[in-house]
């Protein structure tokens, strides 16, 4: 746990450098305008500072989120069994647009009787 605390001070560090770089690119910059000289590149020690602060955050970035999934699907789908597979219950539709079609609509009452008509046929 000591680790991951360390790890968010350095990244709220390394943000804060990154954020200090880019005031200082934009400062380097306004002096560069008021002194009327061309601007061709920013000064070394504020691309170094760029490049640091940015390798600081990327890392204590991922090592604060935390443990990545893995990208190729067949590794989430070998704990799972045939059956569950076909099983999508965010698919099941009770209430949809079909009866609006049909205001007449009333629901068939179910018997034991075994019928032949399914009750999803429907009459014209």
């Amino acid at each position: 746990m000591g680790t991951k605390i360390v790890n968010r001070i350095m990244l709220i560090a390394g943000l804060i450098s990154l954020l200090h770089s880019a005031f200082s690119a934009a400062h380097h910059r306004t002096y560069l305008r008021l002194t009327e000289q061309d601007w061709t590149r920013l000064p070394l020690d504020i691309v170094v500072q760029i490049v640091v602060s940015l390798l600081v955050v990327v890392y204590n970035l991922i090592q604060v989120v935390g443990n990545f999934k893995e990208i190729r699907a067949t590794v989430d789908m070998q704990e799972k069994s045939w059956d569950t597979l076909g099983n999508l219950p965010s698919f099941y539709t009770f209430n949809h647009r079909g009866m609006a079609l049909y205001q007449n609509y009333e629901p068939e009452e179910s018997s034991s009787a075994g019928g032949s008509k399914s009750s999803l046929d429907v009459d014209y």
